[in-house]
């Protein structure tokens, strides 16, 4: 099945102290363009993701953000043993000298001597950034799963536009295949007439000129060729629909060649009908080359 090129995904997770907001996003582009907005000093992140999206992503402009938060205070509280040893030591010398002195001192609270500064604190939590590195990439699979899922819905309903329209198109070949053979048998009869005109009128004619005048004619009033060109692209459009995959370029490419004969067979038409028919094909074309765009 065809995908489409625009699609979206976005996705939440953590790993204490770390927490972060994945957003994921493209649009038609007529190549890849991977653009990542990652923190630079997790190791093998973007590269890893580069790698992942390249796998999975053939055509489009594709922009994946993380937003990585930590933490402020992730860290168990704990005592201090160095710093507890010597304000305990030093609260002993102040006590001693104070008793020399004569002077009585209060008792000291636990909760005084917690609160000395350097003696309870807050244990740092050490930032690896492998384990971190590895939860994100394991994600941000999941999270590419889910963008192409969206692509493939997509491109679901893209396929289903794209065959109707070539339906259409299909169909107002058939039609001009038909007002041109009437056009034809109508031209024929017309030039009989207007030939024996002329050739009552105008003495010493040389036949040859003009059976290369009348030839001449019929070659630039003749649609049949583009006719079954335009057949052949409608066959070889409906192919590349079949065959899935990443064919954008190509149905691009064959949607110039469809208004190209289009474009041709309005100049040759000399009919008001076959003109019509000319302008609704060319009208369908357009639409269907605004759907291609999308096709990655």
């Amino acid at each position: 099945m065809i995908r489409s090129m625009t699609g979206f995904a976005s996705a939440t997770g953590s790993l204490p102290p770390h927490s972060w907001a994945w957003e994921l996003r493209a649009v038609n582009g007529k190549g890849l363009d991977l653009r990542l907005r990652v923190p630079d000093w997790i190791d093998g992140l973007e590269a890893g993701l580069r790698k992942m999206l390249g796998a999975s992503v053939d055509r489009g402009n594709v922009t994946l953000s993380l937003r990585l938060a930590r933490e402020e205070h992730a860290g168990a509280l704990q005592i201090n043993e160095a710093q507890l040893t010597a304000v305990l030591e030093a609260m002993a010398v102040i006590e001693a000298r104070a008793m020399e002195a004569g002077i009585s001192l209060g008792p000291s609270t636990s909760s005084e001597v917690v609160a000395l500064r350097g003696v309870l604190e807050q244990s740092l939590v050490d930032d690896d950034a492998a384990p971190l590195a590895k939860a994100l990439l394991a994600e941000a699979e999941t999270l590419i799963q889910a963008f192409n899922a969206m692509r493939d819905a997509e491109g679901t309903a893209l396929h289903g536009v794209l065959q109707e329209q070539l339906n259409e198109v299909a169909a107002l070949t058939q039609k001009a295949a038909t007002l041109a053979q009437a056009r034809s048998d109508a031209m024929t009869d017309t030039l009989k007439r207007n030939l024996a005109k002329v050739m009552d009128n105008v003495d010493g004619a040389d036949p040859d000129r003009v059976a290369q005048e009348l030839a001449l004619i019929a070659v630039k009033s003749d649609v049949t060729e583009e006719i079954d060109r335009l057949g052949a692209h409608v066959t070889a459009a409906r192919d590349l629909i079949g065959q899935g995959g990443p064919v954008g370029r190509k149905l691009d490419f064959l949607m110039q060649e469809f208004n190209r004969e289009a474009n041709t067979l309005c100049s040759k038409a000399q009919s008001t009908e076959l003109t019509r028919c000319g302008l609704a094909l060319k009208a369908v074309i357009d639409q269907m080359r605004e759907q291609v765009q999308n096709v990655e």
